[in-house]
């Protein structure tokens, strides 16, 4: 059995193949770690060109795109190996980067899963906005990263190398042990993409099961490179599938009054996207909490699942206030300018 496989979800994806696969065969080698491309269903050259000049790389083909969750899903169920990496095909690794990931969780048996520093590839010296350093989530749901408050990026200075617990790790490099994965379920298939890797991260942190930032690793990312930033749709994802989460999650104690601050922050947020003139971002929240209802009584199962799975109930990484209102209110635009000396507004934060 391989230690450690590499996978790759692929769709339509052959000119960011090109580009990064290099690197990523180069800085992964060895007896104890292979590379598998899992293929979504691709329409263009991905397989042909996977073939004719990567056939060391195991490659895995669906019939059609079952998305990020379930693509992710299908493809750790068919390899055979202790840890598994979800590897976005838009990464750049560097020498090494596998090793400290995979050593943290030989030496952490408490740990299910760990993520590396996260960069922007366009801007080498700056964090990237889907996981930077690390993730966490505020009061009402709103994720956020030790790099990156909303849409303020932080340039790398070297302020966080520290291995810390965090809510979750990012899905563009995630490193999990492949049991943790599947005893937990795995990512969430309905969701599709976007979140999914976050609500997974909460069932792991709520069953004592931790998840690490391990910052001597580093990786250089795109993102965006399936959706755009501002694409209405990647906007419908993220609110439905946040909002998915909450439900399936949060103890009962804290279900209302959640879900009703929510709904004020995101009225604001629909009425904010209208004066802008975007439309069709407007519309696409709408369109979120009306498919969150339709699907809810769905996940009514799931979610009582879930509450009984839980063994913590002060998770790690969890920002007990607005993170809106520090970013609004406060002109906090930092990670590092959240907290006061004793501060305890992160739970279990070293």
């Amino acid at each position: 059995m391989t230690k450690t496989s590499v996978i790759i979800l692929n769709w339509n994806g052959e000119e960011l193949l090109k580009q990064f696969l290099p690197a990523v065969t180069t800085h992964t080698n060895g007896d104890e770690c292979r590379v598998v491309v899992a293929d979504n269903g691709s329409t263009d050259g991905s397989v042909a060109f996977l073939q004719t000049h990567y056939p060391e790389v195991e490659l895995i083909l669906f019939d059609r795109n079952h998305g990020f969750a379930d693509g992710y899903n299908k493809a750790i169920q068919q390899v055979d190996s202790e840890y598994v990496i979800l590897l976005n095909s838009d990464v750049e690794t560097t020498p090494g980067w596998t090793l400290p990931l995979t050593s943290y969780l030989d030496d952490h048996p408490e740990t299910a899963a760990v993520q590396p520093a996260v960069r922007s590839y366009r801007q080498k010296n700056f964090f990237e906005y889907a996981g930077a350093c690390g993730g966490f989530i505020d009061r009402y749901g709103y994720p956020f990263c030790r790099g990156r408050i909303l849409n303020v990026v932080e340039e790398d200075l070297g302020q966080y190398r520290d291995e810390i617990p965090v809510f979750w790790a990012t899905g563009a490099c995630l490193c999990i042990r492949r049991c943790d994965y599947l005893k937990a379920g795995g990512l969430d298939g309905r969701f599709f993409a976007h979140m999914e890797e976050i609500d997974l991260c909460w069932r792991l942190n709520a069953r004592g099961r931790g998840v690490v930032s391990v910052p001597s690793s580093q990786v250089y990312h795109i993102g965006a490179a399936s959706l755009g930033k501002d694409d209405p749709r990647k906007l419908y994802l993220n609110f439905r599938n946040n909002l998915l989460m909450l439900y399936k999650n949060l103890p009962q104690r804290r279900l209302f009054s959640t879900f009703f601050v929510r709904f004020m922050l995101d009225l604001l947020a629909t009425v904010h996207l209208l004066i802008q003139g975007k439309v069709k971002s407007s519309q696409a929240v709408v369109e979120a909490y009306h498919d969150f209802w339709k699907m809810r009584p769905t996940y009514r199962d799931l979610r009582q699942e879930n509450l009984l799975l839980t063994t913590v109930s002060e998770l790690p990484g969890e920002y007990r206030r607005s993170i809106l209102i520090a970013y609004y209110l406060r002109n906090k635009r930092t990670y590092g300018s959240l907290f006061r000396k004793g501060d305890d507004a992160i739970r279990n934060e070293n």
